[in-house]
């Protein structure tokens, strides 16, 4: 099994068998778990997979034969992407070239690759031939290489392809379209040159380069779908503009089985070559108009590529060359000139600048970098010059993560799509039943030519309906939606969690890095006791913190080195998530965490320190504490700025009836003061990760759909949990792995733009769906000829395939609306 449309089948197949209540089958350990009512031999569950797949799936186990193995059809991009099908006929399945879906015969769209576009190679203007992939002289003439010019996109291509296609078909259609409308002009001109039966045989040769070149594919999809049984908006063109053709190409050859009034008064059949080219050409027209579209979709990753810089200058014993950028290895030293971008993630070693960060945050304003703070490729150095170190290079950066990030969120499915592809299924069948019933009921009792106004009529009702635009409305909303975002700095891992978001009741949200900056600092350090001395107090801690990656002991580690403390040694160093640290230092058990370590420790504070602790708590600080051997020596005082925008975000979300829980492991006295200065009223203290855990359950359990926004891995679980999870991307890699939404700048404002996104994006989707059913509730009736007994009108088969042709592209216009839409 290759994609998750295998796996489906796989389960559809399973589930047939007779006896079978059940079958899941688990893709990535290619196992099935199937509950039966009575035993099933497995030779039996063998066959029934033999025999729906020629071969291609089996089970194994022991003592049976090996099935015949077939090497799968998934195959990994090549060049500049891999492409896969906009409708999602197999999952999640990549295909290696551009073309149509072996499926539904949809335009394969091109997945932007990071790797690719930020890979570069080198040429001699003289001597073309040379090719390298880094920077240097021409090995011929000396002459410094430049820079490639970057290959045009598939995409771009396929573009172009169909524009060459649709002009030579206007300029075969157009003339047999005059032809077939002489007969409207006085006099009929054209006859007079030469008999309507030579005409007929001239649109016939017209029709050919049409029918068997430009627009070939159609027939090619059509064949495909039905073979397939996944029949779309090719099958109805095919079977239409097929029949209208064949049917010409017949009456042409044997024109003696035909009843009179199938015949003009020149003793020929009527054909419709005009009416099967023009069709033909407009769907085409459709299809340029479409693949235009889709360039425009995936901008968003376009433009984030554009930000990826091809080279860099590194600085190797203190001499500067120009290298590549797949050249930078981890470690490497790099000089970054004013107004150049920075080639990869890292920390600034020398110097200090302004960096433009808005095209990853979406923030304006440049931050001011110094040593020691972070940079992410991609974004623009200011006027000043610095040395940084590189610290993630290639596919690890931010932004190709990002890029891979969108790239996966635009290919997935919302659940609202399963509405439109249960629709889809059933809408081609019913299409074709109304047709055949149109021809029946003008057959019998239209006027005369009753055969003629029945064949036209069924013909238009196939061409009018276009379930394409049904199965387009949501993966194109999703694709637009997501690359918003990501432009926003809203990270989006999968289109059911932009979907969810925008019905949440309840966020749950984290305290520290995620309401407040994260970014702790010790105000003080107090010594309990006469035991030991305020440095050798610091010496414990440092030597325990160094080995912690939570904030609170990042602080401590930096307060101690600032006063010039090295650390002891230790041994058994112990992290107890929710609570703190343990070791053994200088042979003595130490702890050092907040007031549940030290119960667990069974360290008593004495009175005069609950008194102080108590006072600094009830204005927002954080208070950790060192025991040595089970007694209290010392603690510090720890402040975290409450982030500017976190007070805004909160408003915000309660005016949008979205109810705000703030869980802390920190003490109530300090929770109660970031709740009252947030005018939070919903507050929990003291919580573990399992507490949170519980919380989130909790809610979910009353019939609440629940967001959880976090940064730490104590946060990992319920993120996990959590109907959508939402992680601060200043946050640790756990966190981000467990969230379907990461926030670039972690801060709760994001939030607010996610919410504002998935409620726009949803709406969106169903003006497309609204605008899919109804245009077809409307057009298929109409062009069945149901306003002809009233008011004479009819639809011919050429303004059916206008029409339809334009509904998919007002779908994908309507999608696009949303990169202009304001979600701060």
């Amino acid at each position: 099994m290759t994609c998750n449309g295998c796996r489906a089948h796989v389960e559809k197949t399973l589930s047939a068998v007779e006896g079978v209540e059940e079958a899941h089958v688990n893709l990535e350990k290619a196992e099935a778990v199937i509950t039966m009512a009575s035993h099933i031999s497995l030779e039996t569950l063998a066959k029934a997979l033999e025999a729906d797949s020629g071969g291609r799936y089996g089970i194994v186990m022991p003592g049976m034969a090996q099935p015949k193995q077939v090497a799968p059809k998934k195959e990994s991009g090549t060049g500049t992407g891999v492409f896969y099908c906009p409708m999602h006929c197999e999952g999640d399945k990549t295909y290696g070239v551009a073309g149509g879906c072996p499926v539904c015969g949809m335009d394969l769209v091109e997945e932007m690759s990071f790797v690719a576009e930020a890979s570069a190679q080198y040429t001699c203007p003289m001597h073309p031939e040379i090719i390298e992939d880094t920077p240097g002289a021409c090995s011929i003439c000396g002459m410094d290489l430049v820079l490639m010019v970057p290959e045009v996109s598939t995409e771009v291509k396929h573009y172009k392809k169909l524009v060459s296609k649709f002009w030579w078909s206007v300029a075969f259609t157009l003339p047999i379209f005059l032809i077939a409308m002489s007969e409207m002009f006085p006099g009929k001109p054209l006859y007079s040159i030469l008999p309507q039966s030579n005409w007929n045989w001239i649109q016939l040769v017209l029709s050919l380069p049409v029918v068997f070149y430009t627009t070939w594919m159609f027939f090619e999809r059509a064949y495909r779908s039905i073979v397939s049984w996944h029949l779309n908006m090719f099958t109805l063109i095919g079977i239409g503009a097929g029949v209208a053709w064949v049917f010409s190409v017949f009456g042409l050859l044997f024109p003696e089985v035909f009843p009179a009034q199938f015949k003009t008064e020149y003793g020929t059949v009527h054909v419709y070559f005009e009416a099967a080219t023009v069709i033909l050409t407009l769907v085409l027209m459709g299809q340029v108009l479409e693949a235009r579209a889709h360039t425009k979709t995936n901008s968003a990753v376009k433009e984030l590529l554009k930000l990826a810089p091809n080279q860099a200058i590194r600085i190797v014993d203190g001499k500067e060359e120009l290298v590549a950028i797949q050249a930078i290895e981890v470690g490497d030293l790099l000089r970054v000139k004013p107004g150049d971008r920075i080639p990869v993630d890292g920390v600034v070693r020398e110097g200090e600048s302004a960096v433009d960060e808005s095209m990853i945050t979406g923030e304006p304003i440049p931050v001011h970098k110094l040593p020691g703070d972070r940079v992410r490729s991609g974004t623009i150095n200011g006027k000043q010059s610095f040395v940084m170190k590189a610290e993630r290079v290639g596919a690890d950066t931010l932004l190709s993560q990002i890029i891979d990030m969108v790239n996966k969120a635009s290919r997935s499915q919302a659940p609202i799509q399963k509405l439109a592809d249960t629709i889809s299924g059933y809408f081609v069948p019913i299409v074709v039943l109304v047709s055949v019933v149109t021809f029946v009921l003008w057959a019998v009792f239209g006027p005369e030519p009753r055969y003629v106004y029945a064949l036209i009529n069924a013909i238009a009702v196939l061409i009018i309906a276009c379930p394409c635009a049904l199965g387009l409305a949501t993966p194109m909303s999703v694709m637009v939606g997501v690359g918003k975002g990501a432009k926003s700095g809203v990270l989006i891992k999968n289109a059911e969690a932009l979907e969810t978001l925008s019905a949440i009741d309840v966020l749950i949200v984290d305290k520290t890095g995620t309401i407040t900056e994260g970014k702790p600092s010790v105000e003080q350090l107090e010594v309990v006791g006469d035991s030991f001395e305020k440095e050798t107090v610091l010496q414990y801690m440092i030597s325990l913190n160094v080995h912690s990656e939570h904030p609170l002991a990042e602080a401590t580690t930096q307060y101690a080195r600032t006063q010039g403390v090295d650390p002891f040694k230790v041994e058994g160093f112990s992290s107890v998530t929710g609570k703190g640290v343990t070791g053994q230092v200088d042979q003595k058990t130490v702890a050092f965490g907040n007031m549940k370590l030290m119960q667990d420790v069974k360290a008593q504070l004495p009175e005069s320190v609950q008194k102080a602790v108590s006072e600094y708590q009830s204005q927002g600080k954080t208070i950790s504490f060192l025991a040595v051997d089970g007694v209290v020596v010392g603690y510090v005082v720890i402040s975290d700025r409450i982030k500017a925008s976190s007070k805004q975000a909160i408003a915000s979300l309660k005016q949008k009836g979205v109810a705000v829980v703030m869980l802390t492991g920190d003490s109530k006295l300090t929770a109660q003061a970031v709740a009252n200065e947030l005018q939070l009223s919903d507050f929990k203290a003291d919580m573990l990760p399992q507490d949170k855990l519980d919380v989130v359950e909790h809610y979910q359990k009353a019939g609440k759909k629940v967001a959880v926004a976090g940064d730490g891995i104590n946060d990992a679980p319920a993120l996990a949990k959590s109907n959508v999870g939402i992680a601060m991307g200043t946050g640790t890699d756990v966190a981000i792995e467990s969230a379907a939404i990461t926030l670039v700048k972690g801060d709760l404002q994001g939030i607010v733009k996610a919410y504002n996104l998935s409620a726009k994006v949803m709406r969106n989707i169903k003006q497309n769906l609204f605008f899919a059913l109804f245009y077809n509730s409307v057009g298929v009736p109409i062009a069945a000829g149901v306003l002809f007994p009233v008011f004479g009108i009819l639809l011919s088969p050429m303004l059916a395939a206008l029409a339809m042709s334009f509904s998919s592209v007002s779908v994908i216009a309507n999608a696009l609306r949303l990169r202009r839409v304001d979600i701060d």
